[in-house]
């Protein structure tokens, strides 16, 4: 992947916003304000997408992102840029939109998921008043001389 191809794409991005990319997995993820709704890979620009804005990648033609994993072939939400939208910042933006809003929206389930799996370790925990009743302390062990004291003054007879 050319670091010209990088730089094109940032320059795409500049009405959007400050925009980076980070090397990540033989490519590049594009983020802006810590999400990433982008990704390079082999000089194409690939954004994201879900249920909201697939349609709109489905109909411009743009072919969904994919790889060979395991002898696999698996894919990810991200849909190839449209080839009309990689000649102008102008004809980019509303793509990028799309693709940040996309990532945004991921990032909220994530987010949600990640508050109901803690609610659910929370009620999975004892709660303290379920906790077996603590023992009582031990006494302190009476000394030998105490103890016969205590035999003889029952006896009647005194202690020396």
């Amino acid at each position: 992947m050319s670091d010209d191809f990088v730089d094109y794409v940032l320059e795409l991005f500049g009405p959007f916003g400050t925009v980076a990319a980070h090397r990540m997995f033989g490519g590049h993820g594009v983020y802006l304000d810590g999400l990433m709704f982008a990704i390079i890979s082999e000089d194409s620009l690939y954004l994201k997408a879900d249920e909201m804005n697939r349609i709109e990648f489905e109909q411009a033609g743009c072919e969904i992102f994919g790889y060979t994993r395991k002898g696999k072939r698996a894919t990810l939400n991200f849909f190839r840029a449209p080839e009309d939208a990689m000649e102008s910042p102008e004809l980019m933006l509303p793509w990028a939109r799309s693709a940040y809003a996309a990532a945004l929206r991921a990032n909220a389930k994530k987010q949600v998921a990640a508050q109901a799996q803690a609610s659910r370790k929370i009620a999975q925990q004892k709660p303290a008043s379920a906790k077996a009743p603590a023992k009582p302390a031990k006494t302190k062990a009476v000394g030998k001389k105490a103890t016969r004291s205590a035999k003889l003054r029952k006896r009647g007879a005194r202690a020396k």
